[in-house]
């Protein structure tokens, strides 16, 4: 019994451990965010600020449009997620339930396109978008961050179709629904965890891009967040630290709001009862 509770303490001081290196980075960013120059630049850090000011704040947006690069970077990561989900769930269940050469084909081919860099990819995608036009537009990031997302949000749908009884499907055949009808009225309401787990994911690698951004969007009022944070920092590298800490805490707070929000659905049991015994 007593080895049993020592290695559960353990246990909860990993955890706790894992936690506190995971939370470092974004509670030092809210400290520095708060923090004015004198404090910035003390050789005695502290955690929390002894002057909190919001100076930082009306720093950032004052100097970078802010709002602009936010709304900018909202559109191209919920178009993004969006699309990738409307095109991938098709496309795993057919993938999932025909179990045909040209299936494992594609799921190998998935896997193998993860290993491409972006540097890669990056001429062939300006070539392709400067033919159609789209060059510098938020309409062309999208299709770039579609192509991107696509193949990792395809593995993980793939993986659960497969996790769904076979036998629901069945039945709607057998009450006379084609594959359309059975993917729309069966299959679809039963992948929402993983539907909403993957528009997450196309959500946030989106949001988090930068160097697609970088190369693709030359207009100042077009760049989305991650571009603009870097205008924090001057030509010799020396980061004006108060405001870009604030901006890079605006820029957080999205990917904070919809964890928490949707994270019950994700690890929800949404098969329970599905299926009688």
């Amino acid at each position: 019994m007593r080895t049993r509770r020592t290695a559960r303490a353990g246990q909860y001081l990993a955890l706790l451990a894992y936690l506190l290196f995971l939370a470092f980075p974004f509670l030092w960013l809210l400290s520095t965010a708060f923090k004015p120059p004198r404090e910035l630049g003390s050789l005695h850090p502290t955690w929390i600020p002894k002057d909190p000011t919001l100076a930082n704040f009306r720093q950032a947006f004052d100097e970078q449009p802010l709002l602009d690069a936010l709304l900018n970077s909202l559109v191209a990561a919920v178009g993004a997620a969006v699309v990738a989900v409307l095109i991938a769930t098709p496309m795993a269940y057919v993938i999932a339930r025909r179990r045909t050469l040209l299936a494992r084909a594609a799921t190998g081919w998935v896997v193998v396109s993860q290993a491409f860099p972006f540097v890669l990819v990056i001429i062939p995608l300006f070539l392709v978008l400067k033919n159609l036009r789209l060059i510098d537009s938020v309409p062309g990031l999208i299709m770039v961050y579609v192509v991107w997302a696509l193949p990792f949000a395809l593995w993980m749908l793939v993986g659960y179709v497969r996790a769904l009884p076979p036998e629901l499907e069945e039945a709607a055949a057998v009450d006379g629904a084609g594959r359309a009808r059975t993917l729309v009225s069966v299959t679809a309401p039963l992948l929402a965890p993983g539907i909403v787990a993957t528009a997450l994911f196309a959500f946030v690698t989106a949001w988090n891009e930068f160097f697609f951004a970088l190369v693709l969007l030359k207009s100042p009022e077009k760049q989305t967040l991650p571009v603009v944070l870097t205008h924090f920092i001057g030509d010799e590298g020396a980061a004006d630290l108060g405001p870009l800490a604030a901006a890079a805490f605006l820029a957080t707070l999205p990917s904070l709001v919809i964890f928490a929000v949707i994270q019950k659905r994700i690890t929800g049991g949404m098969l329970a009862g599905a299926v009688k015994s």
